[in-house]
């Protein structure tokens, strides 16, 4: 859609409704598309009811499917996934059920390959600076600080 032109409700409604079949979107993301097709923000409400009633767009099922993907093709840790989820502010509840999706055992196989992979990747010499190096990677990664830094004294001896 050109965002210099105007629509009108039925529009918008159509073109959101492709939005959001082509992936799972947030209410915030909804908000913002509804901004730059210009729309005046009392038909904001009309819209956003509609794409929830025709099931279109649905917090709980966005959660969970963001969760899955950016654990499973990112390997984001808990962490950041709730920090991401926080900022399209998606609510506690969903929240803690997106995290459900994830299997405790496949989270501490992915932390441990990740751990490992990027372990035999960095080329330092000096074991405070690999550690650092290491660390770094791993907490901006959004993985608990308590798994780090046990792994880290594990790999680096």
């Amino acid at each position: 859609m050109n965002p210099q032109k105007s629509y009108t409700v039925e529009e918008a409604k159509r073109a959101l409704e492709r939005y959001c079949v082509y992936q799972d979107r947030c209410h915030k993301e909804i908000i913002s598309k509804l901004y730059d097709y210009r729309m005046i923000p009392e038909t904001h409400d009309i819209i956003i009811v509609h794409l929830i009633e025709h099931n279109f767009l649905n917090e709980e099922r966005f959660a969970k499917s963001y969760a899955r993907g950016k654990f499973r093709i990112k390997k984001w840790g808990k962490s950041r996934i709730v920090r991401e989820l926080k900022f399209r502010d998606i609510s506690a509840y969903n929240i803690k059920t997106a995290l459900k999706e994830i299997g405790n055992k496949e989270y501490i196989k992915t932390f441990n390959e990740l751990a490992q992979k990027r372990f035999d990747a960095i080329k330092e010499t000096n074991k405070q600076k690999k550690r650092k190096k290491l660390a770094d990677y791993l907490l901006y990664r959004g993985w608990e600080s308590n798994l780090i830094y046990s792994k880290i004294n594990e790999l680096v001896k």
